[in-house]
């Protein structure tokens, strides 16, 4: 186990403490006798079991989750300790209190009563501080082991999302490749030939939780491309990316969703079509995407602006907000709001996230 010597120690510091605070007790029951030897006595007995055990388990194989020996090695390094710091302590501490003349203006000690009562006291007080220092121990760990479950599952359940929102866009165009190929053979060959392409682009990005904002900015153009194969003339898109923003991180398939969304509840309704625009912006830490479309826009003035990360409905909408709060927290928004002069306008919040260098 590696030595950490800034935990040694913040527990070197607390067992003092601990010593003093017994140290205390006792002048406060005792009150005709001086201060001074039962301070001295319990800093000594508590800084020398310390050393003992916490030093002396570092040397012995210790279980992760507590960080202490397992089996007897445990018992006999702590019922060693708390003898050895008891014998060894009493000694230096009555070389300390006669040296310095620490018994002088005391009343007579009775010393088989003494005795009696610093050995209850090494014990218990010996006892405590251990169990104290183990049960910290293996809440630390569990601690670390909760987090590192939470990173986990987080991490799963953005793969879970993916893989939903994956399907949802696939069987889509499956079906509309069904149609095209009875209809424009030509037009299905090459529909299928951008499907492959984004297909293959797909299963890179699905072996991370994140990549890219250039990388998800091709994906939309693949996408766009199929579209547009289907929609023809009534579709036009424009992608709008600063070229210092490019690397800048976020979770794959993030932007699909809102402009499938676009297209499925804006455009085609549209006899026309009409147009998406996919652009990014930076202010301070904060990434901001926009997806404005010029479709048949939110129905009878249904509003539906959201700050934070409010209950958009949706299929797509619904597992965007999901995916934003569990890689950002509370600092993502999405909005949902009616775009100016015409048509539907997304836009989602997140902070910055450079690629590692």
């Amino acid at each position: 186990m590696k030595f950490d010597g800034i935990a040694k120690l913040r527990h070197l510091l607390q067992t003092m403490a601990f010593a003093l605070a017994i140290a205390t007790i006792q002048y406060a029951f005792l009150p005709e006798r001086p201060y001074g030897p039962p301070v001295t006595y319990s800093m000594a007995i508590a800084v020398i079991t310390w050393a003992i055990i916490d030093l002396g388990r570092d040397l012995m194989p210790s279980a992760r989750e507590t960080g202490w020996p397992t089996g007897w090695g445990s018992v006999l390094l702590v019922a060693g300790g708390i003898v050895a710091g008891y014998l060894l302590g009493n000694a230096l501490g009555d070389l300390v209190c006669r040296t310095l003349g620490l018994y002088q203006g005391g009343p007579p000690v009775n010393r088989e009563v003494e005795l009696r009562n610093s050995i209850l006291v090494t014990l218990l007080a010996g006892g405590a501080i251990t169990y104290y220092f183990y049960s910290r121990n293996k809440s630390l760990y569990l601690e670390r082991k909760m987090t590192e479950a939470h990173s986990l599952a987080s991490e799963a359940r953005l793969k879970l999302l993916e893989t939903q929102l994956e399907p949802h866009m696939l069987f889509n165009t499956l079906a509309n490749l069904r149609v095209l190929i009875g209809v424009d053979a030509p037009k299905a060959q090459q529909m299928l030939d951008h499907m492959i392409g984004y297909l293959r682009a797909t299963l890179g990005a699905s072996r991370a939780t994140l990549h890219p904002l250039q990388t998800e900015f091709d994906r939309l153009r693949d996408y766009l491309e199929l579209m547009a194969v289907r929609m023809g003339a009534r579709l036009h898109y424009t992608l709008d990316l600063p070229s210092e923003l490019a690397q800048l991180s976020l979770p794959p398939l993030l932007l699909q969703p809102l402009v499938e969304n676009a297209i499925k509840h804006g455009l085609e309704p549209k006899l026309e079509g009409g147009t998406i625009t996919v652009s990014a912006h930076k202010e301070g830490d904060l990434l901001t995407i926009d997806i404005r479309d010029t479709g048949v826009g939110l129905t009878a003035n249904r509003d539906t602006g959201m700050d934070g990360l409010g209950a958009v409905s949706g299929f797509g909408l619904a597992q965007v907000r999901e995916r934003l709060a569990t890689a950002y927290g509370p600092r993502a928004t999405i909005k949902l709001i009616a775009n100016k002069p015409i048509g539907t306008w997304a836009s989602i919040t997140f902070p910055c996230i450079s690629p590692p260098q």
